[in-house]
């Protein structure tokens, strides 16, 4: 039997179903889910505009104890959720269960900040006039959501929304339904009330009409460029608010002086892990002449420690990728790469044994490229990295930058004036110091520049910009 959207408090079946198949071997259902109708998007944006009153009037305790409840649920089922994250996405099982045990910190947070909302009172520039700012919710948001990390954005998108006072309509991929209709059914287990946490599932369609819609205040999106500024457009022409997630092309720059086992790690780390599928993925490593050689021959041994195989066997470090689509542009990249001038394959990995009917690609590592290349300019989101050799500390920084994207960049190098002025001159919203770049925490602002985001930042103390709004009132004493 399908599994059902939820609207208005009710598991509701749909029309059509998405098959959901396992990328380790497709002859493996994961399940079948409920493609939301037209009427149904509809109806789950009335029933959470119908929720938004008592929702965001409710005493914050009770938003409090919901979020908490629910982050002890995902706490409790984090290994099943765990291994069903790995079955669906392809991550390996240590990381799905590792995600989720995130997403339940992200709950646990922002269960402390509906108590912490905050707001102004005091004294107007005239005479007895009193000023207060208050935070509000912004009303009814619509989460559409990607399939990398299928219940970490999500949640990190979810808890604050429910935080500060706003009702959901959640749509997560098409690709990973299982992950968001675990999340929905803890929701609602967890004692939501009707209306409050809305679930409908389904392709793109389903995204655009929530973009198009009054009824919903703001759209939080995070996805690829090209979809992301289609939807921005949607909101933006219709007044609404929107945060957008963008994807990136970040660099990870190694200087001479670096630890060359730690840089080896960042860059198998940020490049490889997960199977490449990480918006703050590593895929230009800029490296300094001096350390070329070495770094070169070192990466490439290490790789060849990776182990590809099935998301749930033991002995995996690499997964397959996520489905036929994106394995296909993975290899299409990989071609586009051998014909660009001067570009060599330094290192390609392939399983080592009878895999199963599954999306199966391992790491690729380019030698001597040039930041202008394609496979340089362009998001691959694959196990695809590129060396770009440059002559020093100044080189490195401009090609760092030298990219329409801002959201992640690393450096790995022992000069503390280098890491410092790294830190001020890069033009991507994270960066990091000897470390890889991917991996952030869930307290601190999340968020790119440039081409990697729209609007307001996501995490911590930066996700009240985005799900609240001030009421500036002004009043003289009665």
């Amino acid at each position: 039997m399908p599994f059902e959207n939820l609207i208005g408090g009710t598991w509701t079946a749909g029309t059509e179903v998405i098959v959901n198949r396992n990328p380790s071997d497709m002859t493996d259902t994961v399940g079948e889910y409920a493609v939301a109708t037209d009427a149904q998007i509809d109806e789950a944006i009335a029933a959470a505009k119908a929720a938004l009153p008592g929702w965001s009037d409710t005493p914050p305790q009770l938003r409090v104890d919901l979020l908490n409840a629910v982050a002890d649920r995902l706490d409790a089922e984090r290994e099943p959720l765990g291994e069903l994250l790995a079955r669906e996405e392809g991550k390996i099982r240590a990381d799905g269960i590792a995600e989720v045990a995130r997403s339940a910190q992200f709950f646990r947070y922002f269960a402390g900040e509906a108590l912490r909302i905050g707001g102004y009172i005091g004294p107007s520039v005239r005479p007895d006039v009193r000023v207060s700012v208050m935070r509000r919710p912004i009303g009814v948001v619509g989460l559409i959501c990607p399939w990398n990390f299928p219940i970490a954005i999500p949640a990190w998108k979810t808890a604050p929304a429910l935080a500060y006072g706003n009702t959901v309509v959640f749509k997560p991929s098409e690709w990973t339904p299982a992950m968001g209709y675990a999340l929905a059914r803890i929701v609602h287990e967890c004692g939501a009330p009707d209306g409050v946490f809305n679930l409908v599932m389904g392709d793109g369609r389903v995204g655009h009409r929530m973009a198009a819609s009054p009824d919903i205040a703001g759209i939080s999106f995070t996805g690829s460029a090209a979809v992301g500024r289609k939807v921005i457009a949607e909101v933006a022409a219709r007044g609404g608010k929107v945060q957008a997630e963008l994807g990136g092309k970040n660099p990870l720059v190694v200087l001479d002086d670096a630890d060359i086992d730690n840089a080896v790690e960042c860059a198998v780390n940020g490049a490889f892990f997960q199977t490449g599928q990480r918006c703050t993925a590593s895929s230009r490593l800029v490296v300094t002449h001096g350390i070329l050689g070495l770094f070169t021959e070192a990466l490439v041994a290490r790789m060849k420690t990776l182990t590809i195989g099935p998301a749930l066997a033991s002995s995996t470090v690499i997964g397959p990728v996520i489905n036929e689509a994106q394995l296909d542009k993975d290899r299409q990249y990989v071609e586009i790469g051998r014909a660009e001038d001067g570009a060599v394959v330094a290192a390609e990995l392939h399983p080592d044994f009878n895999e199963p009917q599954g999306h199966y690609f391992g790491p690729v590592l380019f030698a001597n490229t040039s930041n202008t290349m394609r496979i340089n300019r362009e998001e691959i989101f694959g196990p695809v990295a590129s060396i770009i050799p440059v002559a020093d500390y100044d080189e490195a920084l401009a090609v760092a930058n030298d990219t329409p994207y801002g959201l992640s960049a690393g450096i790995c190098t022992r000069s503390l004036k280098y890491a410092q002025d790294f830190l001020l001159k890069s033009e991507a919203g994270i960066n990091t110091v000897n470390l890889p770049t991917a991996g952030v925490d869930y307290h601190i602002p999340f968020g790119g520049r440039k081409g990697s985001a729209y609007g307001a930042k996501e995490h911590g103390m930066a996700a009240h910009e985005f799900y609240t709004d001030t009421r500036t009132g002004y009043m003289l004493p009665l």
